[in-house]
């Protein structure tokens, strides 16, 4: 049997005992209780999906939820991981990195293209290019994963999921706190304390702090550096005040600065001169490759920072919640595009862009108590986001940048000027601008008949303008050089694409006893157009939108130690904004072009299950099986994908989990977990290319801890991706010189220690 059938087998082998790893219930703590009865029931897990909080099991929707718990025994460090605890999601790591949820998300460079999917924090939208509002996974105390269109009443309208994420409360129970810190290969630490202080009756304080990192498994050869390597640090204040049952503020603060230095490496298909040139600095291409010989250092660097106020006032039987936020984000991105010593070779020796963003939300929701023959909901939502980005990339064309006789070169090629302005360097300016409201009203028809219908009404305003400007060269070259430009100037600088739009969802949930429900979803969804420049040309896009239908089945058995959910899923995407790696004329690098399909349909079958097995002893999983494909896309009238699959959408994603809790011997206390994630093969760009084939990878994570029982200190070990399996997370064309793939941190086994302690 293959390496590829051999994961598919034990994957499903292993979904048929258990479901969605950590991302679906997870049982309650050992209890005390005589009879032992409660001992063994699945802890009812509460989500807010509807912007009110209810039982999972109640909700009429696909819904993965992840405890802080679970969080913190998964060994993950970064909300992206999130794409190897919950099968159904998958993060993007191309054409500026993006979620897919059911296979659907943008990726695109385009700053005034929306994503499909949406991050909230704390009900903040995270709408910037660069600030997910969440570096480190500390002090978490749930992120649910709602699938498929979400746009009637989350924040913006998101076409293919959120992912919501809620960060834990300040508390007037007490002063406590709380730090673990952990050491692994490749100096893979990380470090946390949250301190938790009631500061009288009426205010509480709850304050987190992180730092973690890990040195790359690969190495700039010719500069003997680490390659691949990661710092993160930051904080998050809260500050909750509750001056009776009525009326509660928090006001929060969180800050967090990223850094690495992860770039393309090469496969192969360059030159013979170009791969003798990397074999004699110590790179081989090839599928494996880690290392880079480019003598210029690749780094991305982000600060992010913002602001909230969310207030809750009951007035009568309902509730009026307001939540304000600011947010702010700086980044740098550094590409150098040469895989060699540019003193014997360089391509692309500078490629730098900077990004400023701001950000200001405000939402205002009334809702009614729940339990009635009517239950309503309505609110307004306002967001503007302003971006400005700089980019420079000067390119040689292979001219290394010294000459034979140890002169520098002085002349280069620009593609972010174009001829007759004297700028080398390009400027965006962009303005979203989103106001919506919307609604929803559910009717309790009957103790087992349930049915809810939903709107919004959006109205967008995306503008961009484009300009050149000069940089000075020589902190970047060393010396005074000269510019041919490669681009013509834009015959328009400046766009502004506006929309409107009605999404709804309307939902019917039927309780076949009282331990099981059917349902059944329908929804719209919408994303406004962008104003786009591709290769410095003014390239609109218009409106995406979906029709959505899910059908499912939620279940709890045998004395509520079986949890089963089912459920099946169509989306039709009409417009579907999508980004393919292209070439204009006079650059010499691929560019992403932004732009609609016609069609693209994602559908498929969804499972999840977790049982209590004993008391302390939880299995659980999940599989999804997904076909996405383009049913309309025709490129440039002379390209077509129609029947291909979307990039990075694996037909199959699941995994597998125990946790066990319990006592062994008399006085010491065993935590152990185990968790096994598999997808199978995805394209990492349109069009199904050989060439850009990812293949199928599984991932195995473990953690062992002991403690004293009744202790607060616990000691273990950890482990990420144990069984040492190689993976790219995608491959890219870069010019005519090589393919390149991009690999993940977690492409190699890391193994460490861990201690905690809590009082």
């Amino acid at each position: 049997m293959s390496a590829r059938h051999h994961h598919q087998a034990a994957l499903l082998a292993g979904a048929a005992l258990a479901s969605l790893s950590f991302a679906q219930a997870y049982a309650a703590e050992p209890g005390s209780s005589a009879s032992g009865s409660l001992e063994v029931e699945l802890e009812t897990v509460i989500v807010t999906a509807e912007r009110r909080a209810a039982p999972l099991q109640d909700v009429p929707l696909s819904v993965a939820s992840v405890s802080g718990e679970a969080l913190a025994d998964s060994n993950f460090r970064v909300v992206t991981d999130l794409q190897y605890l919950v099968p159904g999601v998958q993060f993007d790591t191309t054409n500026g990195s993006a979620f897919q949820i059911r296979g659907v998300g943008s990726t695109s460079w385009d700053y005034s293209n929306e994503k499909s999917v949406s991050l909230v924090v704390d009900d903040v939208v995270m709408d910037a290019q660069r600030d997910n509002g969440l570096l480190g996974l500390t002090d978490i105390s749930q992120i649910d994963v709602l699938k498929g269109p979400q746009g009637t009443l989350f924040g913006k309208n998101a076409t293919s999921g959120v992912i919501a994420v809620t960060t834990a409360q300040p508390d007037f129970g007490g002063f406590s706190a709380k730090g673990e810190f952990s050491y692994g290969e490749r100096a893979d630490r990380a470090a946390s304390v949250v301190v938790n202080a009631p500061l009288g009756e009426e205010l509480a304080l709850r304050v987190s702090a992180f730092a973690q990192g890990q040195e790359g498994p690969g190495r700039y050869t010719v500069l003997d550096r680490p390659f691949n390597s990661f710092e993160d640090y930051g904080y998050r204040a809260k500050l909750l005040f509750r001056p009776n049952d009525r009326v509660e503020v928090t006001y929060a603060h969180d800050y967090g600065h990223h850094w690495d230095n992860n770039n393309r490496t090469t496969v192969g298909g360059g030159s013979a001169f170009f791969t003798e040139l990397q074999i004699a600095n110590g790179v081989t291409p090839g599928l494996t490759n880690d290392d880079s010989a480019d003598s210029h250092k690749g780094r991305t660097e982000s600060s992010s920072w913002g602001h909230s106020l969310r207030g809750e006032i009951q007035i009568g039987r309902d509730t009026l919640t307001s939540v304000t936020a600011y947010r702010d984000t700086r980044f740098t991105g550094v590409g150098p595009g040469n895989f060699a010593p540019t003193d014997k070779w360089a391509f692309v020796p500078f490629n730098e862009g900077a990004l400023k963003s701001w950000k200001f939300s405000q939402e205002l929701r009334w809702a009614s108590p729940t339990g009635g023959f009517v239950e309503y909901l309505g609110g307004l939502f306002y967001n503007r986001l302003d971006q400005d980005a700089t980019q420079i990339q000067w390119v040689t064309f292979g001219a290394p940048l010294v000459t034979a006789a140890g002169t520098p070169l002085t002349s280069y090629f620009t593609t972010t000027g174009v001829a007759g302005d004297p700028g080398n360097a390009v400027r965006y300016r962009t303005t979203s601008i989103s106001a919506a409201a919307f609604g929803q009203l559910k009717f309790n028809l009957t103790p087992r008949l349930t049915a809810s219908l939903g709107a919004r009404y959006t109205r967008d305003d995306n503008s961009q303008g484009i300009d050149f400007f000069w940089m000075d060269p020589v902190p970047f070259t060393g010396v005074p050089v000269t510019f041919t430009p490669t681009g013509q100037a834009p015959l328009q600088t400046y766009g502004e694409v506006e929309g409107e739009n009605i999404s709804y969802r309307i939902a019917g949930q039927y309780r076949l006893n009282d331990d099981a429900m059917a349902y059944v979803t329908y929804a719209t969804g919408y994303k406004p157009g962008g104003a786009a420049f591709v290769g410095n040309n003014y390239s609109p896009y218009g409106d995406e939108t979906v029709e959505s239908i899910e059908v499912g089945v939620k279940s709890e058995i045998f004395q509520r130690r079986v949890r089963l959910n089912l459920d099946l899923f169509r989306s039709e995407f009409s417009d579907f904004q999508t980004s393919l790696l292209t070439f204009v004329p006079g650059n010499p690098v691929s560019v992403i072009a932004v732009g609609n399909a016609g069609g693209l349909r994602s559908q498929g079958v969804e499972a999840s299950f977790a049982w209590r097995v004993i008391p302390g002893l939880t299995v659980d999983g999940g599989l999804t099986y997904l076909n996405a494909e383009f049913t309309d896309y025709v490129y440039n009238a002379t390209t077509d994908y129609s029947g291909t699959a979307l990039s990075n959408a694996p037909k199959w994603q699941g995994a597998v989990g125990l946790d066990y809790d319990g006592e062994v011997g008399s006085n010491l206390r065993l935590r152990a977990s185990f968790d096994y994630a598999y997808r199978s093969k995805v394209w990492s760009q349109i069009g199904e290319r050989p060439n850009t084939e990812v293949p199928g990878f599984g991932m195995a994570n473990g953690r062992v801890s002991l403690s004293p029982v009744n202790s607060d200190f616990e000691f273990g070990v950890y482990g990420r991706n144990l069984f040492d399996e190689y993976f790219s997370t995608a491959f890219e064309q870069y010019s005519t010189m090589s393919l390149t793939h991009r690999v993940s941190r977690d492409a190699h086994r890391t193994v460490g220690v861990f201690a905690r302690y809590a009082f």
